[in-house]
């Protein structure tokens, strides 16, 4: 993917961007967030698939006709 004068020069640009102080607390944050990452991807393949807690089954007998009865008699 990369070569070697290619990572060199990521890491050249990124000395001299961010100072060589702050490349031991970048690459701290990358790791500690590379292992949370991780963690979490096992924690949700580890977990059982949530289906549906209960079904209600609804047959047409159980419905209501809204419409009103078209046979009654007004007065």
């Amino acid at each position: 993917m990369f070569g070697i004068s290619e990572m060199a020069i990521v890491l050249i640009l990124l000395v001299l961007l961010l100072g060589a102080r702050k490349l031991p607390e970048l690459a701290r944050a990358v790791g500690k967030s590379a292992r949370i990452l991780k963690r979490e991807v096992r924690a949700a393949d580890n977990e059982p698939a949530a289906g549906p807690k209960r079904v209600i089954e609804v047959t047409p007998a159980d419905v209501i006709d809204p419409r009103p009865d078209s046979g009654a008699s007004r007065s």
